[in-house]
Parts: C-alpha cells; structure tokens; sequence
C-alpha cells in the first residue's frame, strides 16, 4: 500500500461532512480509515495533533493554498466510533470551503463516504450491533418526541440487552439438550429435561409477547394515518385545517369540493399521525367524484382510525369501528354520547385532540417502546418463535438441539451476530451521507 502523504492511495480510507453543510457556521469532515493521520499531516503541513486534543490548523488546499483555519482531531484506532484510525477538521461550513478541504482530500488519495458507511464499519468493528445502528438512523429521522425515545433507547442497546438475554437463556438449553444426547447412558438428574422444557416454554412466552406488540412498534417508527371521513359539507376539510392549524383543504359551501385524498402531517400525543381529509360519500354521476368517494372508502378501510364527522343538526348513524365526531355544534346541539365540536369556531376542538392523542398513544402501546419496530426484525423474531415451537414438539433430542440452533440464528439476524452479509446493504444504505 502506499503512502498517502505524497498524493497516492490511501488505502480504503473514506471522509465525508459529518454535518453543518451549507448556511452553519462550521462543519465537521470525518476521516477514516488506515490513512488518516497522514492525510491530516498532508492537509495541514504539520504532524497531527496529540491525539484527541483538539487544535488550531491552517488547512491547504490540493494546490497548497490555505483554504481554512480549522480545528484538527487526531483519533486512533481502535477506540474510536468506527474502530479505525480516524481524524476530523472542524471547518467553516461554507460550500467553498467544503469543497476545496474534500478536493484536498481526494488528491491525497481519499474518497467519499457512501451512505452509512462509517456506521457500517463501525458495526464490522463490534463497535455496535444492527439493532443500534438502526436506532441511529431512527434518531437522524425522528420528527416527535415519541420517535426520539424510541431511536434513542434502541441505539443505547435496551432493545440490543433483551436480544441478549434471550440468546443466553437459548445457549443454556442448547447446552442442557447436548448434555441430555452426549450423556444418556449417564446417571444424570430425572428433572432435567422437564426444566429445560419449562425455561423453553417460558421463553417462547416471552418472545411471542414482543412479537405480538411489534405492530406497535412500527406504527410508532412510521406513524398513524387517521382517516377523515363523512358526506359532503359536514365539515371535514374545516375540521382537517383546525386539526393542522393552517389551510391545508379548500373550504367551500358547495358540496363535492374535495375530491382527491388531501394529507397533513402532525403530531398527536408524541406520535406523528398524518391526517386524511377525504371526498364527501355520496353517490354522483360524476365519474371523478365517484374516484374521490371509492378513495376515501378504501382510505377509511385501511387507515389506523377512520374519524366519521356528522352534521349536528342532522346527523347521520354511526358506522362501526368509526370515530364519531359532530361537528357544527355552533349551529345546532349534538345528539347525546356524540362529542360536539366546532371546526368554526374551536367549540370542542380540545377535547377531540385529547381524544385522538389518546387513540394514538393506544395504537403505539402507550409510548412503552416496543422491542421490534422493523419488517425484518418480525420475520427473524417469527422464526425464531417457530423453531422454538418445533423444538418442543420434537420427537427426538437431535431434532430438538436442531430447532434451538435455528432459533438461535434466527435471533442472531436481528443484531448482526451471525452472517448477515446479505442484508447489510440494505441496513446502512438507508443512512445519510457522513453516519
């Protein structure tokens, strides 16, 4: 391999701007790689700092130009975040300057990060399990509060030590099962067996409880749709913009003004629910409202709460399963049991808020942080669940020791502990550039 100092190849050394690009007033450019503190040397015409002292540097160019005054990091391996040598320069964020430091970099024999590469490799170093490193591109992307806990508790490795757990109590019962096959013409304790099959009761207990609730789990990682639904000029568009607190529908008197699905994006209760204002349902001869109403059937089947608003002076049954909202409460008193509100002028909006940040924090488990919230975390979960039920069921010791070593893979997919390769791409391509 050569040597990076003199513009050659630095080996798989990667930087990208960790953040603070465009209008910030600083941005950091991470490096890592085997080369680092020589490309800190090159940009800097200096030797890098002591390590993890932060100091002042004049940062040149591929030209040799001084291009920036920045703050330099010497970081190396193997306790850093990615395991790797690693160096950063705390740069000023303007486009410019980013520009010319990564020029720099790239005669010097780096090359750009590609999405999630530092956390992929960070990953590959043991520096952290799948489940942590999705919980880092959760943090990146939450919007609520709700999302935030969630992300932050899955990166700290809660839901990592549950998997753990799990992996330990399946060791044992492996290692019971072997013990049971390798030694059966041993004097070895009557109640054994029974035990190992009572712990694996147990545990298939456990795990199907956190696979019953991952449902949860991903309504509260990719949010709740409520539907709103009704016949025309009930109020549905006014209620969707009291709810959103902008003009996000057209309001008008003149009945089969919303035609197409209208979406909103808010939070209820610390859970991000994106809001459906619907066509009225009535039947028309006019083949594109007729679209509108087969939409906002099909919306009201699959959303999480369908939100049917009545006129209060006429209103109509309740359809099952619906929210039942009546609103015009200003003009005429609701029925009885109904919740009266006014979109027009806030009569009631308090409470139906209350009452739809309820309906969702229900739907995501009562913010309680369920342990799976992605597709693959279930499916790995689901086998895991049926080789343990298969292991029970098992006619002989060999079979058996054979389905708790499938379950034990199983659950090995979900952090990465087994060979994953096939899914890593997938994982960490979804991160941004510089994590």
């Amino acid at each position: 391999m050569r040597d990076a100092a003199h513009g050659e190849p630095a080996g798989d050394t990667i930087f990208a701007p960790a953040g603070g690009a465009g209008a910030a007033p600083i941005c950091v450019i991470r490096i890592s790689g085997p080369y680092s503190g020589n490309l800190l040397a090159r940009l800097c015409r200096r030797e890098p700092p002591p390590p993890r002292r932060a100091v002042l540097r004049r940062v040149r160019g591929a030209d040799g130009e001084v291009v920036d005054h920045a703050v330099a990091l010497w970081l190396p391996g193997p306790h850093t975040s990615t395991g790797e040598d690693m160096a950063e320069l705390h740069v000023h964020g303007g486009r410019a300057v980013i520009n010319a430091v990564s020029a720099a970099l790239i005669d010097a024999g780096a090359r750009p990060a590609e999405a999630g590469e530092f956390s992929r490799r960070a990953f590959l170093a043991g520096r952290m399990d799948l489940l942590e490193a999705e919980g880092m591109a959760d943090l990146i992307a939450a919007e609520t509060e709700a999302q935030r806990r969630q992300a932050l508790r899955q990166m700290e490795g809660a839901q990592s030590a549950i998997l753990d757990d799990w992996r330990t109590r399946m060791t044992r019962l492996l290692a019971w099962q072997e013990t049971l096959i390798d030694f059966a013409d041993e004097d070895l304790p009557r109640d054994v067996e029974a035990e190992m099959l009572a712990d694996m009761a147990l545990l298939r207990v456990d795990m199907s409880a956190q696979l019953a609730a991952s449902e949860q789990g991903a309504r509260l990682r990719e949010g709740l749709v409520f539907a709103i639904v009704g016949a025309p000029n009930v109020g549905k568009s006014s209620l969707l913009n009291a709810l959103a607190r902008r003009e996000a529908a057209i309001v008008s008197p003149v009945p089969g003004t919303t035609r197409d699905l209208i979406e909103v994006h808010i939070e209820l209760g610390g859970v991000p629910v994106t809001l459906v204002d619907t066509a009225g349902l009535r039947e028309s001869g006019d083949a594109i409202e007729m679209e509108g109403v087969r939409r906002a059937r099909a919306r009201a089947v699959s959303a999480d709460l369908a939100v049917q608003i009545v006129d209060a002076s006429a209103p109509a049954a309740a359809e099952p399963g619906m929210l039942c909202v009546a609103n015009k409460c200003d003009l005429a008193p609701a029925l009885p049991g109904l919740l009266a509100v006014s979109a027009k002028t806030g009569e009631g909006m308090d409470k139906l808020e209350a009452m739809l940040a309820e309906r969702a924090r229900a739907l995501t488990g009562g913010l309680m942080h369920p342990l799976l919230n992605r597709a693959r975390h279930v499916s790995a979960l689901r086998d895991a669940c049926h080789a343990l039920e298969a292991a029970a069921a098992a006619s002989l010791p060999e079979l058996r020791a054979e389905e708790l070593r499938l379950a034990m893979q199983a659950l090995g997919r979900i952090t990465g502990s087994v060979d994953v390769e096939a899914i890593l791409d997938v994982v960490f391509g979804s991160f941004c550039i510089g994590k």
